[in-house]
């Protein structure tokens, strides 16, 4: 990062220059993201679940009615 990036960003954290993100909005927005990735992998991961569980309640079902 050059001196130039350094000051720019300095300003914009201490409100004098408002053309792009603080520091600190950088770092919500890195961890919103993180979060966002780990929310979609979870959703997933559950979607997967659900169906096999309901796949395996059809399975389980057709067995005992054809008993």
């Amino acid at each position: 990062m050059t001196i130039r990036n350094w000051v720019r960003q300095a300003e914009l954290d201490s409100g004098q220059r408002t053309d792009g993100r603080t520091t600190e909005e950088k770092q919500e927005l890195a961890r919103l993201r993180k979060e966002n990735a780990r929310l979609r992998e979870e959703r997933d991961i559950l979607e997967k679940a659900a169906a096999w569980f309901a796949q395996e309640a059809v399975g389980t079902h057709k067995k005992r009615s054809d008993s």
